[in-house]
């Protein structure tokens, strides 16, 4: 062993040269603990790799032992799942598979399933027809029905549906214990020929308190359809007064701003069996524009120049910016559709110079007189879409006295001044008052005759045929309200061919007219005789309303009741849902 001595300050690199090729052992003296490298002995050898080769013996048996038991589990369910598929193949063998249980077992479950197709999925007589022929064999069907057979079954629903108003149940209201708790929707329509079409629709009272949508047509009942050559006040005021004969009073009478339901209404109040009237608030939102705007300076301009846009924009490059169509008869129903495309269009149009032959040189060349009419659709635009604002919030929840702070922040948008802003807020106060007086100023009182409206386009876009007469339309009309069941499908079956044909079978029909008339010179005065048939009349209850007496009698108890009667004839009777307990007639 060789011993150096180095000062501090020598380089280690220089000793580790020097003795790089040395084979002795050298142990370097740095002013510290000197250490001596020992090697592992022999034993320490073994005793180490003895513990490792354990470790990885061990975990190898774990992992066996796993294995091992996971086997004998599959071999034993292999087994099991053998012995079962054997019983189960001796038993097929023994007796053979049952037949399939088809989707439609009976004749009333056909009928159910081809209604819904009609009235909730909207499709054709044909088009259920040809539905029900693809699915037939999945179905279980032997035969499709033929589109005359769905055309029968659906006026016999409207039958059954009027049938069954007779026994709606009455949610009475604490405020109007005489009133059968309904409010009824009433409505005139026009189609092709010289038949009106009239509808009585009833919607529960309450109904923002059970539901939280706003009424649709699977809410309401039909009471009421008829046809006439017109309506006046008189003619809608008998049935109405039919109706109450055999129903009850409503609560109210929910109607569109028509001069003759305003007169039906004064009909029944002079002989004492009117009742409260509300104004629908699309109509009445509608009418405050149209006092508003239709006598503005800029609003036949504007509607010209729409006309002009429409007809430069349809067959060019630019015809998606054409504008929306907007029907001439209750045109400020749907006019906001309109103001809004056009203040929509003149945002393309930026100032400044467009280069020859741009999409804004040609958007500007086609725009006509409307950049004038700019103030008036700024205008129009904010009151309208204020009110359908309010529409959205009272038509979904009711009017109330929450709704109504809503809507008070809503048309804030407006001036105080604003004739359209003063109208509105006089019609919700109005109407509020009559929620209180009912004790729904807190639930909410039903001030919409949406589920009326899209009952009529409904019907005439699935009415049979492309000709849509007043009288077909009636006859399919029920059919669409409330909501469709298994009982419904039966009772459509019970429905005789002789009670439809009483319903239907002197039906006028002007695509049999027309079948009859055009290809024979000569006869047109078949159409204007005497005798032709009559018109379309279902309504709920007794038919022979002429000889009841409950019509004439109903108003003595109301009187009674509200102590505005001194005279009572004795021999006078209430009707049935009218008699409340506890209350005496002395």
């Amino acid at each position: 062993m060789v011993r150096v001595d180095l000062p501090t300050s020598a380089s280690l690199y220089c000793l580790a040269s020097a003795f790089k090729n040395h084979e002795e052992i050298v142990a370097l003296d740095l002013g510290g603990k000197r250490r001596t490298p020992t090697a592992m002995s022999a034993a320490s050898k073994v005793k180490y790799s003895r513990q490792r080769w354990k470790q990885k013996a061990k975990s190898r048996a774990d992992d066996n032992r796993y294995l091992r038991k996971e086997l004998e589990r599959l071999k034993r369910e292999r087994e099991a799942y053998k012995t079962r598929a054997k019983q189960a193949e001796a038993q097929l063998r023994v007796q053979p598979p049952a037949a399939l249980r088809p989707a439609i077992e009976s004749k009333v479950d056909l009928v159910h399933v081809t209604l819904e197709l009609f009235v909730r999925a909207r499709i054709s007589f044909r088009a259920v027809s040809r539905v029900l022929g693809v699915l037939a064999a999945p179905l279980g069907l032997a035969k499709a029905p033929c589109p005359q057979t769905v055309i029968n079954w659906v006026p016999r629903l409207s039958i059954t549906r009027l049938q069954q108003a007779s026994t709606l149940p009455q949610n009475l209201l604490s405020a109007d214990l005489f009133a059968n708790g309904f409010i009824w929707i009433i409505d005139i329509s026009i189609a092709l020929g010289s038949g009106k079409l009239l509808a009585v629709l009833a919607l529960d009272a309450r109904h923002h308190a059970r539901q939280a949508s706003a009424p649709g047509l699977e809410h309401v009942h039909p009471l009421a359809v008829s046809v006439a050559e017109s309506w006046t006040g008189e003619a809608v005021a008998e049935v109405l007064k039919e109706l109450i004969g055999t129903l009850g009073r409503p609560v109210a009478l929910l109607k569109d701003g028509g001069s003759e339901l305003a007169k039906a209404a004064a009909e029944l109040s002079a002989e004492a069996l009117g009742t409260r009237c509300l104004d629908d608030l699309s109509h009445v939102a509608a009418n405050l524009l149209k006092h508003q705007y239709v006598h503005h300076p800029h609003f036949d301009t504007c509607l010209s120049a729409c006309g002009q846009v429409s007809k430069h924009l349809k067959q060019s490059a630019l015809a998606c910016l054409a504008p929306p169509k907007t029907s001439t008869k209750a045109r400020f129903m749907n006019l906001h559709r309109l103001v809004k495309w056009a203040d929509q269009l003149l945002q393309h149009c930026r100032p400044g110079a467009a280069r020859a032959g741009s999409a804004l040189a040609t958007l500007r060349s086609a725009l006509d007189q409307l950049p004038t009419c700019k103030a008036f659709i700024g205008l129009f635009r904010r009151d309208a879409e204020t009110l359908l604002q309010c529409q959205e919030v009272l038509k979904v929840k009711g009017l109330s006295e929450q709704t109504r702070e809503q809507c008070h922040q809503i048309v804030e948008a407006m001036p105080p001044s604003s004739p359209v802003r003063r109208g509105f807020e006089a019609w919700m106060a109005t109407h509020l008052a009559v929620a209180s007086e009912l004790g729904l100023d807190t639930v909410g009182l039903p001030i919409s005759s949406d589920p009326i409206e899209s009952l009529f386009g409904v019907v005439k876009q699935r009415s049979q045929g492309p000709i849509k007469d007043a009288d077909r339309l009636a006859v399919y009309l029920p059919a669409f309200c409330g909501q469709r069941s298994q009982g419904d499908a039966a009772r459509v079956l019970e429905v005789s061919v002789a009670q439809q044909q009483e319903v239907m079978g002197t039906v006028s029909s002007l695509s049999k007219q027309r079948r009859q008339v055009l290809p024979r010179p000569g006869s047109l005065e078949s159409l204007f005789e005497a005798d032709r048939p009559r018109h379309v009349e279902l309504l709920a209850g007794s038919k022979n309303r002429s000889q009841s007496a409950i019509v004439s009698t109903l108003s003595n108890g109301y009187e009674l009741v509200q102590g505005t009667c001194s005279e009572v004839d004795d021999e006078g009777t209430l009707p049935l849902n009218s008699v409340l307990a506890g209350v005496s007639r002395a």
